[in-house]
């Protein structure tokens, strides 16, 4: 049934906005190069076009080991080199085998908190990755690892959120070593 005139711009109207464009990506882990394993898969930029795909998408324990997916503002790209993420750093929350199943939940409320502007520091965060692997982990992306108030505000809301049971660490970029730990 064909839609009558202006019934589509209605439908657009009850929409609800998000501030940013967010960008979906998927590493396939399939290919010789990192970036030609990095694959972008689609833009949203509403509450209800988040959640379709959602449902349509695999949950990321139902990955294949090596896959990753991210998810980040419209025009950053989930790669340290990108201009927007060279002078930040992470906030991982790592999952041993034991809590393995805790991934998908993990990453679904870390993913609402971010497009949500559940932070008060919302603009200092570019996106979120998670990692599938023996040992998987969850992680937030900032700006600027310099900006001491705005990565620690983040990394508390994130273990408000997960109570006790995630222990955070986070990790200038071209670095291994936790900045802070909570």
């Amino acid at each position: 049934m064909a839609a009558l005139p202006g019934e589509e711009a209605a439908a657009e109207v009850i929409k609800h906005p998000l501030k940013h464009t967010w960008t979906f990506w998927l590493y396939t882990n399939t290919k010789k190069t990192w970036t030609e394993n990095l694959v972008e898969l689609t833009s949203f930029n509403t509450v209800e076009d988040y959640w379709c795909l959602y449902h349509h998408m695999k949950t990321p324990s139902e990955l294949a080991l090596g896959q990753d997916y991210a998810i980040f503002k419209q025009g950053i790209r989930p790669m340290w080199e990108d201009k927007a993420n060279k002078r930040g750093g992470r906030w991982l929350i790592n999952f041993d085998r034991k809590r393995a199943g805790d991934i998908d939940n993990v990453w679904l409320h870390t993913v609402l908190l971010m497009i949500g502007e559940n932070f008060d520091n919302s603009d200092e965060i570019c996106g979120v990755v998670v990692n599938v692997r023996a040992k998987s982990k969850v992680g937030v992306w900032v700006k600027n690892s310099k900006k001491e108030k705005a990565v620690l505000e983040i990394g508390h809301r994130l273990k408000q959120q997960f109570s006790h049971n995630v222990k955070l660490g986070f990790h200038v970029h071209d670095s291994t070593n936790n900045l802070y730990t909570l």
